[in-house]
C-alpha cells in the first residue's frame, strides 16, 4: 500500500512535506484531542489507522474563514484504508473504536510544546457527534478552553 507521494500531493496543489512521523496506541474509548499548534509552528497532518479503527475529526479554526468552527469527523480502519488529511489552521482529535488501536501520523512541522493549544473535545459551539458519549481523557484534554476563549488563527 502507497501511503504519500509528494507529487499527488503537488499536483492537487497541496504544500505538504513531512518531517515528522507520530505513533500513537490507545484502547477503545479514549479521545485525543482537539489539538493544533500555532504559528510559526502550525502543522498539516495526514492521519491514518495502523491497527483497530478510529474516529477522526478536523475543525476549521481560522477565524477569517467562512467555515470557521465547522467540522469533518471520518472512520479509519485498517480495514478501509482511509486516510485524513489536516491542513494547518485546524484543530485534530480522534476517538478510539477498538482495544489496541494504533494510529500513525505525518506532520510538516516538528513538536513545539510551547505553541500547543487546544479546544475542548466537546464544545456546543462546534457541537462534534462523536460516537462515544463519554470518552476517556486525558488531564490535559480536559483543561482546553472552548472555541470563543482559544488562542486560534487569525
Amino acid at each position: 500500500m502507497e501511503t504519500f507521494r509528494q507529487s499527488e500531493f503537488e499536483r492537487a496543489g497541496i504544500e505538504f512535506t513531512p518531517v515528522q512521523g507520530n505513533h500513537s496506541k490507545s484502547a477503545r474509548a479514549v479521545l485525543r484531542g482537539l489539538h493544533f499548534q500555532t504559528e510559526p509552528h502550525s502543522q498539516s497532518k495526514l492521519v491514518r489507522a495502523l491497527r483497530g479503527s478510529i474516529f477522526d475529526v478536523a475543525v476549521d479554526i481560522r477565524k477569517s474563514s467562512p467555515q470557521f468552527g465547522r467540522w469533518v469527523g471520518v472512520v479509519l480502519s485498517v480495514e478501509n484504508r482511509h486516510m485524513l488529511f489536516v491542513p494547518r489552521g485546524f484543530a485534530h482529535g480522534f476517538l478510539s473504536l477498538e482495544d489496541g488501536t494504533e494510529v500513525e501520523y505525518l506532520v510538516d512541522d516538528e513538536y513545539h510544546k510551547e505553541s500547543e493549544r487546544g479546544v475542548i473535545w466537546n464544545d456546543p459551539k462546534i457541537g462534534v457527534e462523536w460516537p462515544i458519549k463519554s470518552p476517556v481523557l486525558s488531564e490535559k484534554d480536559t483543561k482546553w478552553p472552548v472555541l470563543d476563549k482559544a488562542d486560534l488563527f487569525p
